[in-house]
């Protein structure tokens, strides 16, 4: 969008040599390279503003927050854009065209964040249903216009706000849900690989629903042909129901949320395979361990956890539980079964969390080989400068 010349955002300068990685591409602009003088410190958290280089030359439109690590999120690399509904449209656009071309039903991740170009904000779309996750400032105080132009290009109607994800207290501000047009008449309705699912779109995890593992899901469901299958986490179902529908043998689901079994039952008998598919309330270590103990086997294994590392300084004990589950699924596996592993801690490097899975096979006494290393579904672009974005890593693996 060229600027205008009736708009002039505050300026917001960098220090010298800081623009570089700006001028480059990058979406993010740190705090310390903001020369943060009295006036940049008073601006409200969200504002809209140009950055400049040290010598005042504009560079781009950002949102911008001074109370934050990354201070400042690139909308634009024209200055003085103007951040309206028309903005808002014209990128819903663009995400929508790339998400028709890979999927022809109307699930999936609409935005994803600086990979679609509205950083901080995730869409996912359910039909007619869209839940948004305003995680910073700046988009928080768009989310009326993100609705508006979701109603005005795929006639979105309920639109959900999650404001509950963790991010949103490192920008200052406060938890809430709401529904802030139409009404959300739950549980709803997935529709993946030709499976039905159902999600809580007001207060399930996350926005309700994980896309991001449905290529996982589907390589899973080929391998599970006559399996005894156990999936562990199983949350609402979506590793479990979709082998059983396959022709896995017998399938387990084991998670320790009673909501979220509800809504996995219920999938299960949507696709007429209550009958090999069950699912038990347990916490998974020690349902494992006990497990271990009985030398209960099955032929494949599925573990997706939630994150184990949310921040840096937590790497070391979250690989050492990526280590244990491994070992413990690795324990519970038939001769010549399969184990599939995930983490989707972005603070976990793929090296490190595969390097974690192998000690956990080895302290099992097992060996194995990687079969497949995967990351999200393509309705999770990464956007090119930002590879840390990039938080799902999958490692499925073949035991002696």
């Amino acid at each position: 969008m060229p600027p205008s010349s009736a708009i002039r955002h505050p300026r917001l300068k960098l220090k010298p040599a800081a623009h570089k990685r700006l001028k480059a591409g990058h979406p993010w602009v740190y705090s310390n390279e903001i020369d943060m003088d009295p006036c940049t410190k008073a601006l409200p958290p969200g504002s809209v503003v140009t950055l400049t280089d040290a010598g005042g030359q504009p560079l781009a439109t950002a949102h911008f927050n001074p109370r934050t690590l990354i201070s400042a999120r690139v909308l634009s690399p024209d200055a003085d854009t103007a951040v309206d509904r028309a903005f808002i449209a014209k990128r819903l656009r663009a995400a929508l065209g790339l998400r028709e071309r890979l999927f022809d039903r109307p699930y999936y991740r609409l935005v994803h964040a600086e990979a679609d170009g509205l950083p901080g904000l995730i869409i996912d779309r359910f039909a007619d249903a869209c839940v948004i996750q305003p995680n910073t400032a700046g988009m928080n105080g768009l989310t009326g216009e993100i609705a508006e132009a979701l109603r005005e290009i795929i006639g979105a109607r309920p639109v959900i706000v999650r404001g509950d994800s963790a991010a949103r207290t490192l920008e200052g501000l406060d938890q809430e849900v709401s529904c802030i047009t139409g009404a959300v008449d739950n549980p709803v309705a997935v529709e993946e690989n030709g499976v039905i699912f159902f999600a809580d779109l007001m207060s399930g995890q996350k926005t309700g629903w994980f896309f991001d593992q449905r290529d996982n899901r589907a390589f899973m469901a080929a391998l599970s042909r006559g399996a005894a299958v156990l999936d562990l986490f199983t949350h609402t179902g979506g590793f479990a129901v979709p082998c059983a529908r396959t022709g896995a043998k017998a399938v387990l689901g084991v998670d320790r949320s009673e909501a979220s079994l509800a809504l996995a039952v219920k999938a299960a008998e949507a696709n007429g395979v209550a009958g090999n598919c069950k699912f038990e309330r347990a916490e998974v270590f020690p349902f494992l361990e006990a497990a271990l103990s009985r030398k209960s086997l099955w032929d494949m294994v599925i573990a997706d956890p939630p994150a184990f590392v949310k921040s840096k300084k937590d790497l070391k004990a979250g690989l050492q539980g990526y280590r244990k589950l491994a070992r413990l699924c690795a324990g519970v596996t038939a001769p010549g079964g399969f184990v599939f592993m995930a983490s989707c801690s972005h603070n976990a490097p793929l090296d490190e969390f595969t390097a974690a899975v192998a000690r956990g096979l080895a302290d099992a006494s097992r060996e194995g080989r990687i079969i497949r290393t995967a990351a999200a579904a393509p309705d999770h672009p990464v956007h090119p400068l930002l590879p840390e974005s990039a938080y799902l890593k999958a490692v499925v693996l073949a035991l002696d």
